[in-house]
């Protein structure tokens, strides 16, 4: 049963059609609630704030550039 009191939105990424399969397939890995079908897009279920921190992280392993990756890991290791 869900909590009720819980607001679940499903997301439309749009990802390049290239990392879609590795994006939908990692956020399976994290038992993420998402679809993929061909030539559709990719769609998540959010449920929680954890939940979108996760789907922006997988995202941004697939589609910032490793300037932008090693930038963002320097920030979080300097707070």
């Amino acid at each position: 049963m869900k909590n009720l009191t819980t607001p679940e939105a499903k997301i439309v990424i749009s990802v390049d059609w290239t990392d879609r399969w590795q994006v939908y397939t990692r956020l399976q890995e994290l038992n993420m609630s998402c679809a993929c079908g061909m030539n559709q897009p990719l769609t998540v279920e959010i449920s929680n704030v954890t939940a979108a921190i996760q789907l922006w992280s997988v995202v941004q392993q697939f589609t910032a550039s490793r300037y932008q990756l090693i930038q963002t890991l320097e920030h979080c290791w300097y707070l």
